[in-house]
């Protein structure tokens, strides 16, 4: 490994650009991350987040709407970061359209009840990607989360 160069995407390590919780108050995890391996295996690829039906969802991070409308029968916003991070939210009644510039904290739309496997009145199934959808690395949202510290390991060997 000595000698080999990382590289992360910009919004990566720029500690301006670390995600904020999309509902308010800080949310109840009721599912974790599931990573599918390979990427189109069956897995979560998001968490669920605890929360009340028509309860507001906002912009994780300042980004570009590029998807506001219903996918697979399940309404859906869908964020373009600075650095080609990807976040989404489900379901979500959209308050935005596509093209639309909206910052953190944003206003995105109101968070609707049924959302499969969710054991509260209502869940936000709140996903993270890098890269278009066809070859995306999905990621852990929580781990991009601002007030999750960050810490290096050593490398071993």
């Amino acid at each position: 490994m000595l000698g080999m160069a990382l590289s992360w995407p910009a919004c990566a390590h720029a500690e301006g650009s670390r995600l904020h919780w999309p509902v308010s108050p800080r949310p109840v995890v009721t599912r974790g991350f599931d990573a599918p391996s390979p990427n189109w295996n069956r897995g979560h690829r998001g968490v669920d987040l605890a929360a009340t039906p028509q309860q507001p969802v906002y912009a994780a991070g300042p980004g570009t709407v590029v998807f506001a409308g219903v996918l697979a029968g399940r309404p859906v916003v869908s964020l373009a970061h600075p650095g080609g991070l990807r976040t989404s939210y489900e379901p979500v009644q959209a308050a935005v359209r596509p093209g639309q510039t909206v910052g953190q904290g944003q206003l995105l739309g109101t968070l609707l009840a049924g959302h499969p496997g969710c054991g509260a009145a209502a869940c936000l199934h709140w996903g993270a990607m890098w890269g278009a959808a066809a070859r995306a690395d999905y990621v852990d949202p929580i781990g991009l989360l601002a007030e999750t510290p960050v810490r290096l390991k050593p490398l071993e060997g």
